[in-house]
């Protein structure tokens, strides 16, 4: 049985994608293998959001041939869309896909292994290209499963490449969503997680009168699905009727995260975020208002050009007026090609990392306040995975990572349990009942 090695790089989107690419191969009989395991074929899901992200495809490459240097490698994703010349002269690679015909993947390396032709797919990302579909019957979890319902992006953020990588919005017909999600519940998924690269902009380039709701609300029809949860949002599409209709829903997690990326609005304006802190307040106090029990999460990223302490410290104080119970913090990374590479006053490297840090330490802080607060409350577990051998973990529907002594039978199942205590950023308690 030949062996196929995955590196993947990135967010939700390329791990989802990544899995649809492994169950290609599965059913071709190769074996999946992990780590530093010789294979006959190594394949690498790039990305290309940061530059670090661009090296680390490149050391991969280079890894990968010294573990077998006659094996086949294939380079794909966001890097390979980007920069497919410049991958091309790296005389190891021997496929190159950009984020679109990844259906290819296993036809190309078997080519590739039997001609010793190298191939280079990577085209032009156009409106007319269509949703690349790469659909997934078994994820590696048991419990929750990623649908991806888009892809691309038209916002232009001024610091983001991924319009450039991922092209022009394009949905996935509903019915094809629908269809993956219900063979995904019979095979024993109770959680689904909505994901795309600008899931709020589906059906935007669809005929049919269709958004990300009616998406939403037709996978709420499976009967076996317990839970659909939101991958990141952005505020414009929070409305009172969008809020309504999810509550309607019954099965929508108590959880958004819902995309900020500064808390100043002159760095928002630069950024060309479409919103100011007074609209992304108004959106919050909607989500709270019809999910009084919601989890917020958020994304910010510091030392973007032209901002000051006063900016950042700006942003510092609208964090604790939202009060988010957990932020991702990214230091801003110059991308060749996007406009801000180009914005005067880029701020120093050691105080972006400073700003970082003090920027994880306040969510740290809010993090242990919010598992604090909830504490007391009961809560509503999806337990996934034995931890240490001797307990079991899951998420309850408001994204707390939640701990109990292990039991025999529990995973998979959805569980009320009660808190006991919080340690770091997780809960621990005990189970009192099984949902039924």
């Amino acid at each position: 049985m030949e062996k196929v090695n995955f590196l993947t790089l990135g967010c939700k989107v390329n791990q989802y994608e990544t899995e649809a690419m492994q169950e290609l191969f599965k059913k071709k009989g190769y074996k999946i293998c992990n780590n530093d395991e010789i294979c006959d074929i190594y394949v690498i899901n790039t990305c290309t959001v940061t530059n670090l992200s661009d090296r680390k495809s490149r050391q991969f490459i280079s890894k990968a041939k010294k573990l077998n240097k006659d094996a086949i490698l294939a380079v794909v994703g966001c890097y390979s869309q980007i920069a497919p010349d410049e991958i091309s002269k790296i005389d190891d690679v021997d496929v190159i896909i950009g984020t679109k015909n990844r259906n290819k993947i296993v036809e190309l390396c078997e080519e590739a292994k039997k001609s010793n032709i190298k191939f280079n797919i990577v085209s032009e990302l156009t409106k007319d290209c269509g949703f690349d579909v790469l659909s997934i019957d078994n994820q590696e979890s048991k419990t929750r499963a990623y649908i991806k319902v888009q892809e691309g992006c038209n916002m232009f953020c001024t610091y983001c490449i991924i319009p450039y990588a991922r092209g022009p919005i394009k949905s996935r017909p509903l019915d094809d969503i629908y269809k993956e999600a219900k063979k995904l519940s019979e095979n024993g998924y109770k959680e689904i997680i909505i994901t795309g690269i600008h899931v709020g902009s589906y059906g935007l380039d669809l005929d049919e009168n269709i958004s990300l709701i009616d998406v939403i609300e037709k996978i709420s029809t499976i009967e076996k699905i317990d839970r659909i949860r939101l991958s990141s949002i952005e505020a414009g599409i929070i409305s009172y009727n969008f809020l309504q209709r999810l509550k309607n829903c019954k099965k929508v997690c108590e959880h958004f995260h819902l995309s900020l990326q500064s808390g100043c609005d002159k760095i928002l304006k630069l950024m060309n975020r479409r919103y100011t802190t007074k609209m992304y307040k108004q959106k919050v106090s909607m989500i709270r208002e019809i999910f009084p029990n919601v989890a917020l999460t958020t994304d910010i990223i510091v030392g973007f050009p032209e901002e000051t302490d006063e900016d950042f410290n700006e942003t510092l104080e609208f964090v604790k007026d939202i009060g988010f119970s957990k932020i991702h913090v990214f230091k801003y990374s110059p991308r060749k090609g996007t406009p801000a590479f180009d914005f005067k006053n880029q701020v120093d490297g050691n105080i972006k990392k400073i700003r970082s840090t003090n920027l994880i330490l306040l969510s740290k802080e809010m993090t242990t306040k919010y598992l604090q607060e909830k504490l007391s409350q009961k809560h509503e577990v999806l337990f996934e995975e034995n931890s240490n051998g001797n307990r079991l973990t899951g998420y309850t529907r408001n994204y707390i990572r939640f701990n109990i002594p292990y039991c025999e039978g529990m995973k998979n199942k959805v569980v009320y349990c009660s808190g006991l205590s919080v340690e770091g950023e997780e809960m621990f308690g005990f189970p009192t009942k099984v949902k039924v």
